[in-house]
């Protein structure tokens, strides 16, 4: 399960690859040599105790965080010599589990910042109001409207981030980041803070938004209930280091995943 093969069925080329991956912060190792794919439109979970390494790998997938050794590469390109504003343009979007809203603007601005971070026309057609640009701006407004639309966000548009519940908080943050019509979309902790009832409605929206817009997904979560029902596969990380990785029913029963939850005691009742 770790490593193992494919079984002999043929795999698409992966979209994302990471390669032997590792981050040191001073003495402390945050990532350990982690390697795993993600195929196009797929579903992939990223697990782990507390301090495991899943936000440190977030973090360097949208360049926040520079890795020391190893390689990442999004749809054949490398990464690491990428800044970070420029991800967007590669089409990679992202949420994250401390909400990254700008409060004082409404629900509507809000996604439009994202629209505009996929913008194709220079600042000499926008000083000039050329043509081109005048169709892009009818293009991020009609984007903008058809998000506010599915997530069910119209009766709050004029509203100001900073008034809206979290987990309306939460769709509108998601809605941002995919203005920027991502192709990986990474989400970091989205049941985070929400009741029983919206994380059902959050693994069907994903569900529906990857087939919408053609997305592959990595995500992080605690919700095992949400992740384990929503992933096609998942990746166990462990104090940075990758301890299980393949379907949901495969990990699920992994001894050592077991012991990271649980402590080891739980592995050897597993093995018996």
């Amino acid at each position: 399960m770790k490593h193992g093969g494919s079984g002999g069925r043929s795999r698409p080329t992966p979209l994302l690859e990471v390669r032997d991956v590792t981050v040191r912060f001073g003495g402390v190792v945050a990532l350990d040599a982690v390697s795993f794919d993600v195929a196009p439109g797929e579903i992939c979970g990223l697990i782990g105790p507390n301090g495991a390494g899943k936000t440190t790998l977030f973090n360097c997938l949208s360049r926040l965080y520079a890795h020391h050794t190893g390689e990442i590469r999004f749809d054949g390109r490398a990464l690491g010599a990428l800044p970070q504003h420029r991800m967007a343009g590669l089409g990679i979007g992202r949420t994250f589990q401390n909400l990254a809203l700008f409060r004082t603007l409404t629900v509507r601005q809000n996604i439009a910042v994202g629209a505009t971070c996929r913008r194709g026309t220079g600042w000499l057609a926008h000083t000039l109001r050329l043509p081109s640009v005048l169709r892009e701006e009818a293009e991020q407004a009609a984007r903008v409207d058809e998000l506010i639309e599915l997530l069910q966000l119209r009766d709050v548009a004029s509203v100001p981030a900073s008034e809206l519940p979290f987990g309306t908080q939460k769709r509108v943050e998601l809605a941002r980041a995919l203005a920027m019509q991502p192709r990986l979309l990474l989400l970091d902790e989205p049941a985070c803070g929400l009741n029983h009832h919206e994380v059902g409605e959050l693994g069907s929206l994903i569900r529906t938004l990857r087939e919408r817009f053609a997305l592959t997904v990595l995500l992080v979560e605690h919700h095992m209930g949400l992740v384990m029902q929503l992933s096609d596969k998942l990746v166990a990380l462990n104090f940075g280091r990758k301890i299980a990785e393949g379907t949901p029913a495969e990990v699920r029963r992994d001894p050592e995943l077991i012991a990271a939850y649980l402590g080891a005691p739980a592995q050897a009742e597993a093995r018996t």
